[in-house]
């Protein structure tokens, strides 16, 4: 009988703290051993050349299902997901019907019983109505925790004025996610763009200000509520300044779209295709964001995949629905950025991988650690290849990031010790389960 069921054998072993050479051996879904390995197993996998991280969570993609499976749903969201190395992911309650109530919740996770690739974790969104019902939610198992939309995006979940949003983050305990546009300014400038323009005025009409203006009346009703609350896409400089000062009730996320993409290129080149909420901005704001990474101010990335088809997309703006897919770019875009000096190895498994699981309270994943889930993505850093729309498992079959060559790319992602991607093949069948948090009622299967 082997000793274990897989050794990954001569890898390059990347944490938020060092890198070296060592095996990693799997028993039963967890690590076992780290270093040099002694033993047999039914399974070898020889790393030679490749870097071996800890599997990378995305913390924020909208597989939309149910009610909108004609762009994804959960199986091609979560194949997306392993086909770019990412091993966990939280999805988002702007689905239809959206995710506020128990039984909304346990139909998600019906759902993705025994179809899904990765791990995965729901969020609920936050509503007037369901405010007594947020802290029963938050604990429940396969929660990610509560999500609060302070400005319209896709989908009908908001929380618009101080008093409500001030009742939200007092009903609960868990870190709260937030996007935080101010409704009552994108409401105010929309007769900007309300008869037609180019996209470029995307960002023209949901202005920096319509961020900044949401994110300083989300952390002083946070600081009322004394409520920890995740601030998402953060997209601005002055909302990165005043974020770095508040990092005791806040954490921050960004995406690999705003460290990538920047305003006017991208409308010029994309059009519609670049449009997102929180906007695509100009290059002096993605300096500030990039800033923010190596300083420490951003916590984790997620991707804030949100696909729609091309012919909702080409619709004219700004009837054209927000959003693009990124589960399935997120690693090869941030290992590219690495590659090029923008970000050290080492960050980037802090924001992708150990940042997610401090900052959500996530048991057993986060870190390459004897007792964690085996959840390893293996990246070969010299790789060069160009990310093709053809590539794309998401139902939406497109990328703003077509024809773009990069360096790095996503060779293998085990998911609890099971080989579910290698050199761009799925393998096996889907078996994900539910991501556990140590501040809920545990339980783990999809």
């Amino acid at each position: 009988m082997a000793s274990f069921d897989l050794i990954i054998r001569g890898g390059v072993v990347v944490t938020a703290e060092q890198t070296g050479l060592a095996d990693i051996a799997v028993r039963g879904g967890r690590i076992a051993a780290i270093g040099s390995v002694a033993g047999d197993a039914a399974e070898i996998f020889d790393a030679k050349g490749l870097h071996i991280l800890p599997g990378v969570i995305d913390t924020q993609v909208h597989f939309r299902e149910p009610g909108l499976e004609h762009k994804e749903d959960l199986a091609t969201g979560t194949k997306a997901a392993v086909l770019g190395g990412v091993t966990a992911a939280f999805e988002m309650p702007n689905t239809k019907p959206n995710t506020v109530t128990q039984a909304d919740l346990e139909d998600k996770i019906r759902r993705a019983r025994g179809r899904v690739w990765s791990d995965i974790a729901f969020y609920v969104g936050a509503t007037p109505e369901n405010l007594a019902e947020l802290p029963k939610l938050e604990r429940q198992r396969g929660c990610a925790g509560v999500k609060m939309f302070m400005g319209s995006s896709t989908g009908t979940l908001l929380v618009a004025d101080d008093a409500t949003v001030l009742q939200v983050l007092k009903h609960g305990r868990r870190r709260m996610a937030v996007h935080a546009e101010d409704e009552a300014r994108l409401k105010e400038r929309f007769a900007l763009v309300r008869d037609g323009a180019p996209p470029a005025m995307h960002p023209v009409w949901r202005d920096v200000e319509t961020a900044y203006l949401a994110t300083q009346r989300l952390i002083g009703l946070a600081q009322q509520a004394k409520r920890r609350v995740h601030v998402l896409h953060v997209t601005t400089a002055e909302e990165m300044g005043f974020l770095a000062r508040h990092k005791d009730i806040a954490t921050v996320e960004t995406t690999p779209q705003h460290l990538t993409l920047a305003a006017p290129d991208c409308y010029e080149r994309l059009g519609t295709y670049a449009q997102m909420n929180p906007p695509i901005r100009e290059a002096a704001h993605q300096s500030a964001l990039w800033h923010a990474v190596r300083g420490g101010v951003v916590d984790c990335i997620g991707s804030d995949h949100a696909p729609h088809t091309r012919e909702e997309k080409e619709k004219p703006y700004p009837q054209s629905p927000s959003g693009m897919p990124g589960v399935q770019t997120l690693l090869p875009l941030l290992l590219d950025h690495a590659n090029a000096g923008r970000l050290t190895l080492q960050r980037m498994v802090e924001i992708t991988s150990a940042g997610p699981a401090r900052i959500f309270g996530i048991s057993g994943k986060g870190a390459i650690r004897v007792g964690n889930d085996a959840d390893l993505t293996l990246v070969d850093l010299a790789a060069k290849r160009v990310i093709r729309n053809d590539w794309i498992a998401s139902r939406c079959g497109w990328t703003p990031f077509d024809g773009m060559s990069v360096t790095g790319w996503p060779k293998a992602t085990i998911v609890r010790g099971r080989i579910v991607m290698r050199d761009d093949e799925i393998l096996g069948q889907p078996s994900g389960e539910l991501v556990r948090f140590l501040d809920t009622e545990g339980g783990g299967t999809a």
